[in-house]
């Protein structure tokens, strides 16, 4: 049963906010030094992550989403395993708050690229109220458990539907997103794409691995818009890469664009490399919206400003890898989930 009630929670997690929102000296010496232990969570990157995690728990959005549940009818709380991705700092942070939130007690498997920023942010939650402090635990395995939240590849997934079929579960795989250009966008606009691509150096779910094109439009355009960013070359991981598919390309003789620090080649598939971005023509936005919807399953957002019919969610340009409290991953409702738990129970 759950400790809290709606309008606490609220308070609660609007105080965690404005922590993260606002990072003391050990939150920052963490910001600083967490590229020592994974060389892809770089300051800024980890400072972005805290701070849209800070201003997604908002008072006004915490109320819009909680009160949407019946959190409150939750008589029993159930153990929730949680296997959490490591590609993003705190990446897994909003499923241990839906955990958290509906009353549910959370074993959280960390991964090994992402286990010091969400120990110390669920500290900063146990300084706000000590009654979180068994509302959790850290595990090196899952056992013991009601229900599963995990995520992983194409090929992780495999291995979870097998281990956590027999309870209730949501298993996430791969996804990548889109953006569909225009060419009625302004420089402003691509430019805030730019954010899209190589936020977190493009390794989230929710960034921009296609682009849709239209027929005729000039790429050159994309690519002067998004100079700016060029200083990402200077990180080593990612120039090793950059180098490695230039390499590639070349000596396959693969027709692709090359700006020096981004490499654009025309290919059918979403998955694109990384340093790499895929993109494809299309013929009127109509045949757009086709493209997207039979890949429905495997993109997380479409990025773009034309009034799409798509079964995915669209978000404006430089915004997709700032979700909101009800932007589930994958499109599924999360907080549903964990609130009807006990009918999982009750069918079974």
């Amino acid at each position: 049963m759950s400790k809290f009630n709606t309008k606490e929670l609220i308070t609660i997690f609007s105080k965690l906010g404005e922590q993260l929102s606002n990072p003391d000296a050990t939150l920052t010496e963490l910001i600083n030094n967490e590229h020592i232990y994974n060389a892809w969570f770089t300051p800024e990157s980890v400072e972005n992550a805290t701070k849209a995690i800070g201003n997604m728990l908002n008072e006004a959005d915490l109320t819009a989403w909680l009160t949407k549940y019946n959190i409150e009818k939750n008589s029993i709380s159930k153990k929730v395993g949680l296997i959490l991705a490591g590609n993003i700092p705190l990446v897994g942070f909003h499923d241990v708050l839906c955990v958290l939130v509906t009353g549910n007690h959370a074993l959280i498997k960390a991964s090994v690229q992402d286990a010091r920023l969400i120990k110390h942010v669920l500290e900063k939650l146990v300084t706000i109220d000590n009654r979180f402090a068994t509302q959790f635990s850290f595990v090196e395995r899952l056992v013991d458990f009601d229900a599963v939240i995990a995520t992983g590849s194409n090929n992780s997934s495999r291995y979870f539907e097998y281990y956590f079929g027999k309870v209730p579960n949501i298993i996430r795989k791969n996804r990548n997103s889109v953006a569909v250009i225009t060419g009625n966008e302004t420089k402003e606009q691509l430019y805030n794409l730019g954010h899209d691509v190589f936020d977190y150096f493009g390794l989230g779910c929710r960034n921009v691995s296609k682009l849709l094109i239209p027929i005729g439009y000039d790429l050159a355009t994309f690519f002067e818009a998004i100079e700016p960013y060029k200083a990402i070359i200077n990180h080593n991981k990612y120039n090793n890469n950059y180098g490695y598919n230039r390499s590639i390309f070349l000596v396959g003789s693969e027709q692709h664009l090359d700006n020096n620090f981004l490499i654009l080649k025309e290919d059918e598939r979403l998955t694109s490399p990384l340093a790499v971005l895929f993109y494809s023509y299309y013929d009127d936005l109509k045949s757009a919206e086709g493209l997207i919807n039979t890949q429905a399953e495997n993109i997380q957002c479409v990025v773009s400003t034309a009034p799409l019919n798509v079964k995915s969610q669209v978000v404006d340009f430089g915004q997709s890898q700032h979700p909101q409290l009800w932007d589930y991953a994958d499109g599924i409702d999360t907080m549903d989930f964990l609130t009807n738990l006990h009918t999982f129970e009750a069918e079974r």
